[in-house]
């Protein structure tokens, strides 16, 4: 690797907007807020939107699309196919 092109990889802790939870990894993101860890150490905070403790999708509330309906509905507007 070259010297000097790769930006600062640091520990940085990122917290769920919706749960409150927090995580400590890695990352290149800068911020002007920071947090006093578990560990006695400051990290700065990154506040993000969804995070796997808030995603529908690993939370298990995804919706489930009413697939009939929706094939029903383009069936009346288009009409059946003939085979």
């Amino acid at each position: 690797m070259k010297n000097g092109i790769h930006p600062d990889y640091h520990p940085v802790v990122f917290q769920d907007s919706a749960t409150g939870s927090n995580f400590l990894t890695r990352s290149t993101i800068v911020s002007d807020r920071s947090i006093d860890w578990e560990d006695g150490n400051r990290y700065p905070l990154v506040v993000v939107d969804v995070t796997n403790e808030s995603h529908p999708f690993w939370t298990g509330a995804a919706r489930l699309m009413d697939t009939a309906g929706r094939v029903e509905k383009f069936e009346r507007r288009y009409g059946k196919r003939a085979r």
